[in-house]
């Protein structure tokens, strides 16, 4: 049966000479061109900016990224699998080295199990890993690490000298077998090509087993089906972090296999009339809840077997019209290329001029680092699996998952607003779709592939809804997403948020990390309210505006700090405000997270003792040590992302730099963020200085290398801060181009003497979202001295 239909595909450009004759030419006829076709043009034609990206950065320690193929917001990421750590000790206590694979891979390994088609970017908990494909030669062993005779598992041996990553590519030679290994992959298709010795007992493991965070009851039930010598089905359901999760899959060799079979692992209590089968050999269905399958080849040297390898949470018919539709053939090269350039347009949006290579390397892997996440969650005919478990079609967008909003609401969504305007409305519409399926009325809170996790606080979708709305971004109805948001905002069982409302804020004998959770919730009532005030219902506005002042009722004037308080409307006596634990904030502390009220800087600045106590305060933060007992009880705040006391490798801190800005120090504000630069990020496998979480660290870094930040999102406005680039150029969606220039810009040079907004002097600390999306020129000039 024939499934895949032959495409003509457009004449590729092979050298980089022919690229720059073409965009000189380009350049001669963009007169009679629109921007649009510009902007394409440009796309394709200009420098390879995927030079700049190392996938390995983060790899190693607490930045859990993968470093495998994958596309901008691919539903594939195709990568290397080191380890297997189960989640749980014999004892049933939690294994904490299970916390090091949240991607699958620690730089550190030497083997490599296989290579799996789901992982998570940067998170601090983690699920997936779905499919995991490993080929080997020699004696067939199902097992991965070591069989009952502790005789060796199907791992290999790698090393980092032969193995290599950039964006949509991924390499290595798997010593054990004499197998080099590549990977590419498009958005809902993997693409392996193994390259074999000569052998007559090679085989392809599909280890079903296999979890990101894998306990032994995790796999629900997973499901094979042998369509013919070359072409596999099948899907997986698991009960982890998402605890209903179904991935259905297409695999298509590139040659026949010779037998296949499998192994079961789970204990067989009934098989009906199934049991008058051999199903252990090439019997063409296999089904339980844990299973190993093998597919055996003759191989010559040097013989290529290729597997493209299609995804759908849909069903393995989508996963086979995602295979047809976007890799109908077996030219490798051709697939890698193609995503080559479609991280190149992404890239690309970007352009800077840094003083040094290593800064270049810096951004332009936080940027790719800010491209993979949400994903793209629907077939090619846009299907896909609802939250209520229903299958649905986006009408009107396109459906993303993998929301980590406690994080990303905080920069990566802001910046979507720039570089992912288009791509941020889809993502507002999937917000509001998993809304409109949810029982509970509510928005996203952490979710992935159809699940709501409820991972951190807050109700932060309702910040992204604000800052598209405030900065114009997107046609998503407006109406609909303020009462999405004040759905989210009302239910009394969430987290607290009944008491929240009762009390005015968060009983800590009631609820634990109240503080935080009244911080984040009168944020996010703000944002509600802002929503409100642009679709003028007063009504509402009011409502949350007076919810939004709820985080005075956690200040304690007498300690200075905001402070767990008792339903009986007593502060609790037992406070330490510099642990992190059991002290009313999650993953943080009263000296940090509690300068968290975004929504009125200037009236916490007072309320915390004037411009001089608080800058004091934040002084403090930077030479004050933390006591290792403060913060040992955290997986997520560790020395690495730590100065003094001010913790940059978690998400509550990263507003805190700039909040000198308000108390009449901008040059703190400035000194402080080029030193986080300098130091808390690296072109190296430790680059980075905490999980990277769905990209919030590095859309901290590519703000902050540009020279503003978004300490208020729901706001128009940013706050200035001292660019690290000496020139970028952002290609702006309406066509435009916004150049910030830094004028004397060297590593001395921090400080930013003026700020000028196409050539008009800028009073203040702030530049708004319309400097930036009507184009022109935003200079500094910079300075060593503090004079400004």
């Amino acid at each position: 049966m024939e499934l895949w239909l032959a495409l003509i595909t457009p004449k590729q450009t092979h050298t980089m000479k022919l690229l720059a004759v073409l965009f000189a030419f380009s350049v001669l006829l963009s007169c009679g061109t629109t921007s649009s076709d510009r902007e394409e043009t440009r796309a394709e034609t200009a420098h390879d900016y995927t030079q700049f990206v190392d996938p390995f950065i983060g790899t190693s320690k607490m930045g859990h990224v993968f470093p495998g193929a994958t596309a901008p917001f691919g539903m594939v990421q195709l990568s290397p699998q080191t380890n297997f750590e189960v989640m749980f000790n014999e004892d049933g206590s939690y294994n904490s080295a299970t916390y090091e694979y949240c991607a699958g891979y620690q730089h550190k390994d030497s083997t490599i199990l296989g290579f799996a088609h789901t992982n998570l970017s940067g998170t601090g908990h983690s699920d997936l890993g779905d499919f995991l494909v490993m080929p080997t030669t020699g004696e067939l062993t199902l097992e991965p690490l070591q069989d009952g005779k502790g005789k060796k598992g199907f791992y290999s041996v790698f090393s980092h000298d032969d193995e290599i990553a950039s964006p949509g590519y991924y390499s290595v030679d798997l010593k054990s077998y004499d197998i080099k290994a590549e990977l590419t992959a498009s958005e809902r298709v993997g693409f392996h090509k193994y390259t074999f010795p000569k052998s007559d007992s090679a085989h392809i493991i599909l280890d079903m087993v296999y979890n990101v965070y894998h306990y032994d009851d995790k796999n629900v039930w997973t499901f094979i089906r042998v369509e013919n010598d070359s072409v596999v089905t099948g899907y997986r359901q698991t009960k982890g972090w998402a605890r209903d999760r179904k991935v259905f899959f297409a695999m298509h060799f590139s040659k026949p296999f010779e037998s296949y079979g499998h192994k079961r692992y789970d204990q067989v209590k009934y098989d009906g009339f199934y049991r008058q089968f051999n199903q252990g050999e090439n019997f063409p269905e296999m089904a339980g809840k844990d299973i190993r399958a093998y597919f055996n080849f003759d191989t010559e040297e040097g013989e290529e077997i290729k597997i493209k390898f299609a995804l759908s949470s849909v069903s393995s018919d989508g996963a086979l019209k995602n295979l047809e539709a976007e890799i109908p053939h077996w030219d490798f090269e051709k697939t890698r290329e193609e995503t080559k350039q479609k991280w190149n347009k992404e890239l690309s949006k970007i352009e800077v001029e840094t003083l040094n290579e290593k800064d270049k390397i810096n951004f332009y892997t936080a940027l790719y680092h800010t491209n993979l996440s949400p994903i793209l969650y629907e077939d090619v005919d846009g299907q896909y699996r609802g939250l209520d478990q229903n299958i649905h079609v986006s009408e009107g967008f396109t459906n993303y998952t993998v929301f980590s909003l406690w994080d990303t609401y905080r920069a990566l969504h802001p910046l979507f607003n720039i570089t992912q305007p288009e791509r941020n409305n889809d993502m507002i519409k999937s917000m509001l779709a998993h809304h409109d399926q949810s029982v509970h009325n509510m928005l996203p809170v952490w979710s992935h592939y159809a699940n709501e996790n409820w991972c951190m606080i807050g109700y932060h979708s309702t910040s992204v809804i604000a800052d598209a709305v405030v900065k114009n971004v997107g046609d998503f109805d407006k109406n609909r997403a303020l009462t999405a948001s004040v759905n989210s905002a009302s239910v009394p069982y969430f987290d607290g948020l009944g008491n929240y409302m009762k009390y005015g804020y968060v009983p800590d004998d009631r609820s634990h990390s109240s503080v935080s959770k009244t911080l984040e919730y009168a944020y996010d009532d703000w944002c509600i309210a802002q929503i409100a005030d642009r679709l003028g219902n007063e009504a509402i506005k009011k409502e949350f505006m007076k919810r939004s002042e709820y985080y005075r009722n956690v200040y304690d004037a007498g300690s200075g700090y905001m402070r767990p308080r008792l339903a009986n409307g007593e502060f609790r006596s037992n406070f330490d405000p510099m642990d992190t634990h059991g002290q009313g904030f999650i993953e943080g502390n009263a000296w940090n997270y509690g300068l968290y009220v975004p929504q009125n800087i200037n009236e916490m600045v007072k309320l915390m003792g004037g411009k001089v106590r608080f800058t004091e305060h934040l002084d403090s933060l930077f030479t004050m040590g933390i006591e290792e007992k403060y913060i040992a009880k955290h997986e997520d705040i560790t020395r690495d992302g730590i100065i003094g006391s001010y913790v940059h490798g978690n998400e509550p801190g990263h507003h805190i730099l700039y909040l000198y800005n308000w108390t009449g120090h901008p040059e703190k504000t400035q000194e402080r963020v080029r030193m986080i630069m300098e130091t808390m990020y690296a072109p190296t496998v430790n680059g980075l200085c905490g999980n990277d979480d769905a990209g919030q660290m590095s859309a901290w870094y590519v703000f902050s290398a540009l020279g503003f930040y978004p300490v208020t999102p729901g706001s128009p406005n940013y706050a200035l801060g001292s660019p690290l680039v000496k020139e970028a150029k952002i290609h702006l969606n309406n066509g435009k181009i916004l150049t910030i220039k830094a004028r004397n810009q060297s590593a001395k040079n921090v400080y930013v003497k003026s700020v000028s907004v196409n050539g008009k002097k800028r009073v203040g600390n702030t530049i708004s979202h319309d400097d930036i999306m009507n184009g022109g020129i935003i200079e500094f000039e910079m300075t060593s001295s503090l004079a400004r």
